[in-house]
């Protein structure tokens, strides 16, 4: 019979990987550095092979380290698929759920739906990590997340997605800004006034560029804010006019500063959607707190 890996010398593995450092790496496994190194050097001897190289300055992963680093991943993912498949065969939405969130979407969304969730779920348990798309997807491929809350257009290649609800604009701008009495504003009230926007790696600065035809908003590249409180707040001031999706605006993330918002019926809307691995064992749980996010969501105006 073949000698088979331990799986928490498997974790041990994909930590020092991750962290490239043996006491961060033994930190993060809850374990002492000699007894991370000694699951690692017991993986060597079982393998026949080196997994990665140490010296006084730097820890190395070999080609082969990261290869079997890499399928390490998988067999920790699919281990914990079978935990959350017989916990949920049990109880649905029950037990811990690690939930990634963009941050244009989280602080004005999962407050309206918390509530619900604790009321009718009460063995959830919520563990939410507030990240860019980009890192959001990293996570739910190498296992860290269990599912994620983003926005479209992206690319997010070939995991599951169910749709939430649209988040339309509305333009925010000073008082005395000669678009704040306007009842609406459309692509060509806005084609000769640059627009601050989030920085770029938020998916909400491409979509703002793109919610009108092609040429109608130009972004302010002397500026570049790091979160919508950050450009309300420059708005206020009268240092120039941005987008604000209506979660946001429906949340209160203008109350208290005095701002004009008017609004973008015709701007193309993002599309706030759910997405996790297709072939977790936590599908229908997903699909499940979906339905109840779509219930708290904001309805078309």
């Amino acid at each position: 019979m073949v000698d088979l890996p331990k799986m928490r010398h498997l974790h041990y593995l994909v930590a020092l990987a991750d962290e490239l450092h043996f006491g961060r790496a033994a930190e993060r496994c809850h374990v002492t550095q000699s007894a991370l190194s000694k699951g690692v050097q017991e993986l060597e001897a079982l393998f026949g092979v080196t997994l990665a190289e140490r010296t006084k300055r730097q820890v190395i992963v070999t080609p082969i380290g990261t290869e079997i680093v890499e399928r390490a991943r998988r067999m920790l993912r699919e281990a914990e698929d079978l935990v959350d498949l017989a916990q949920a065969s049990g109880k649905p939405l029950s037990g811990g759920l690690r939930l990634g969130v963009i941050p244009t979407v989280g602080p004005y969304l999962l407050p309206r739906v918390m509530p619900h969730l604790r009321r009718n779920y009460p063995d959830l348990k919520l563990y939410l990590r507030e990240d860019l798309t980009e890192a959001l997807i990293d996570g739910l491929s190498d296992g860290r997340l269990d599912a994620a809350i983003v926005a479209l257009p992206f690319d997010i290649g070939d995991l599951a997605c169910e749709a939430l609800f649209e988040d339309g604009y509305a333009l925010a701008c000073a008082r005395a800004h000669p678009l704040a009495n306007m009842a609406s504003v459309s692509g060509p009230d806005l084609a000769a006034r640059p627009m601050m926007l989030l920085e770029r790696g938020h998916c909400l600065q491409r979509h703002a560029l793109s919610a009108f035809d092609p040429g109608d908003i130009h972004e302010d590249r002397s500026f570049a804010a790091t979160s919508l409180h950050t450009l309300v707040a420059m708005v206020e001031t009268g240092l120039g006019i941005t987008m604000l999706p209506r979660l946001a605006v429906e949340a209160g993330i203008a109350d208290g500063h005095d701002i004009a918002l008017v609004p973008a019926p015709e701007a193309a809307p993002r599309r706030v959607v759910m997405i996790w691995r297709p072939n977790s064992a936590r599908v229908p749980e997903f699909r499940e707190l979906a339905a109840a996010l779509r219930e708290a969501a904001p309805r078309p105006s």
